[in-house]
């Protein structure tokens, strides 16, 4: 019955190029290493090695034999990589890059717990609208929202968006209520962006997709800001469906064209490779999955 410790025996003195150097890279004796491969030669029943006093070559079945099963060994080695690093526990400081809105209001849930689970780690949080590339700005995961662009980074889904219209109590008692997405126009609107110009709306509704100009006295990059003036009564906000409802519930905003909503957009966690995933990345990407879609409509 083959021995797998013959076979690493074996592996080792192809490598090291001869018997003395695999010895002393296992740590045991000569001797030894010339009976596991005696053993192994015997166990497959051809020769594996030529050996004579000066050299040490493959045979044409040795070499077949070691491409063959070196590449079993680095599954194993890679298996108990894997194995090893799932069992330690996360330290060390993870970059993190997110949107504005979705970061500053979900993604730092996640962020505080991950950071009161494991004391060892640090959290850098990069909030920007801008794409940036991970592997050059040293990013280990970003967070996008909406339709990913072709690239090579490792993508993982983690749920969909979406957007609802609500205004203040205040604000449509003042204005009224709007009745199609066309007497937007006639209203402010609390635009979630850098200007209070140029902006549109894309809803959709029981008629199809409509998109809609629209105009206000107040815009900002940051959900929070813009959360904050709907409630102060500056118009109608589009607002992601976790902050609206709870909002809707207490009765401080009142739900706008309640047919339309804004397409649903992808949320996404993107990685530069897959391939022996730190267990620090690892575990905020876990955490992520199971904190963020309590707030987020999944998909």
């Amino acid at each position: 019955m083959l021995d797998l410790n013959d076979i690493i025996v074996f592996a080792r003195v192809v490598e090291a190029g001869s018997f003395t150097a695999a010895a002393r890279l296992l740590a045991m004796p000569k001797t030894t290493v010339s009976r596991r491969i005696a053993a192994l030669e015997r166990e497959v029943g051809v020769r594996l090695l030529q050996r004579t006093t000066r050299s040490l070559n493959l045979t044409d079945a040795g070499r077949l034999y070691y491409e063959q099963s070196s590449r079993g060994l680095r599954t194993i080695e890679e298996a108990n990589l894997r194995l090893a690093q799932a069992r330690a526990e996360p330290s060390g400081t993870i970059r993190i890059s997110a949107p504005v809105g979705f970061g500053g209001h979900f993604l730092i849930r996640a962020v505080v717990d991950f950071l009161a689970m494991y004391p060892k780690t640090n959290v850098e949080l990069r909030l920007t609208d801008d794409r940036l590339n991970l592997v050059e700005d040293g990013i280990d995961l970003a967070f996008r929202t909406g339709i990913l662009q072709d690239s090579t980074l490792i993508a993982r889904k983690l749920g969909s968006t979406h957007r609802l219209l609500c205004a203040s109590p205040d604000y449509l008692a003042r204005h009224g209520m709007p009745e199609s997405p066309a007497d937007l126009a006639h209203h402010q609107c609390v635009i979630a962006g850098p200007s209070v110009s140029g902006a549109h709306w894309v809803l959709d509704g029981p008629s199809g997709q409509e998109t809609v100009v629209v105009a206000g006295r107040f815009a900002a990059n940051e959900m929070q800001a813009v959360v904050a003036a709907a409630l102060a009564g500056f118009g109608i906000a589009q607002l992601p469906q976790a902050i609206a409802e709870g909002l809707i519930n207490d009765g401080r905003l009142q739900r706008v064209l309640r047919t339309y909503a804004t397409p649903a957009g992808g949320l996404h966690v993107l990685y530069p490779s897959s391939r022996h995933l730190s267990p620090l990345v690892k575990a905020f990407i876990e955490l992520a999955s199971e904190r963020i879609p309590n707030g987020i409509n999944t998909a």
